[in-house]
């Protein structure tokens, strides 16, 4: 498949030693990406802070022992927590987002809308291929979207998954797919 060039790349964690602090958000299993990154660096967990959304009370990987983690039940409250601490962080604080393009999307707008760009911001794409649909026609948008095409949860119009990937929106474009020959669908292809 060729490069979707609207899409960002995000690349891989990177804590770095002389950071005074670290913020990290994860979304569920991105975990794994967050101990791999941070494992073995005494002189980086202990001034880590880890935001989680975590399912059930699993509790930070031993590998992250020393971190502050705090675990939370849903992206929206663990964005909520990761906002605020983003307003109490100092110069010199590095951030770390790991999770699906939706959550990355979302949780890197807060960094860039606090002032955090360059190094000061790391990622890493975890997780399923699913995308974040927005229905071109209502608007709705639609999460964990894994085939092509796909009924619109709002207004239900057959929709074609794009691969024009809207940065603002942090969304793929789903276009009317059967306007000319209605109920007329090619096969489902997943992402």
């Amino acid at each position: 498949m060729p490069e979707i060039k609207s899409r960002p790349k995000w690349g891989k964690l990177d804590p770095a030693k002389q950071a005074s602090a670290h913020l990290v958000c994860a979304e569920r299993g991105a975990i794994d990406a967050v101990a791999r990154a941070f494992a073995g660096r005494p002189e980086v967990i202990g001034k880590t802070i880890l935001v989680h959304v975590a399912e059930g009370d699993a509790g930070a990987p031993a590998s992250l022992a020393g971190v502050a983690y705090h675990p939370l039940p849903s992206r929206a409250t663990a964005l909520t927590a990761f906002r605020a601490h983003l307003g109490r962080a100092k110069m010199g604080t590095q951030l770390h987002l790991a999770g699906s393009e939706a959550f990355l999307n979302e949780a890197s707008a807060l960094a860039h809308g606090c002032g955090v760009v360059g190094d000061g911001l790391t990622t890493e794409l975890c997780g399923d291929p699913a995308r974040r649909v927005q229905c071109v026609h209502c608007k709705g948008m639609m999460d964990d979207v894994s085939a092509s095409p796909v009924a619109c949860r709002h207004c239900g119009v057959n929709l074609m998954v794009r691969d024009h990937y809207s940065r603002r929106l942090g969304a793929f474009m789903g276009v009317c797919v059967d306007a000319e020959a209605p109920g007329d669908l090619p096969a489902a292809a997943s992402f």
